[in-house]
């Protein structure tokens, strides 16, 4: 099986950062591509960024100059730093990767648990 976990999430004031972590660990062969997703109280959960294996990017509109996807040198890792946040980002950031396990290759999506990003105004 495959785990994703997320981390560093909290309290923060607008305009301040915050920096995920997302490591995925289990029967992995290769991860094709992680991102982040986010749903907030009422919404539907949307995507905030994506990367991709061979290092390409994607962040929805919102994003766009303010956060920065990035994956570690083990390639099972990936960050999501957020810098100048307001407080229509608050909402609870989820990880998602898509993993070629090892047991049967074969490729599908994995979800981490979550974690609360709220940005106080």
């Amino acid at each position: 099986q495959v785990q994703l976990v997320e981390s560093g999430g909290g309290l923060v004031q607008a305009g301040g950062s915050l920096r995920l972590s997302c490591a995925a660990s289990g029967s992995i062969f290769s991860i094709n591509a992680m991102g982040w997703y986010r749903q907030a109280p009422g919404k539907q959960r949307e995507l905030v960024a994506a990367i991709t294996g061979g290092g390409s990017t994607n962040y929805a509109d919102s994003v766009k100059g303010r956060f920065t996807i990035s994956r570690g040198n083990a390639k099972n890792t990936v960050y999501l730093q957020m810098n100048s946040l307001k407080p229509e980002d608050t909402a609870v950031y989820y990880c998602k990767g898509i993993v070629v396990v090892t047991t049967t290759l074969g490729s599908g999506e994995y979800w981490g648990q979550g974690t609360q990003v709220t940005v106080s105004s």
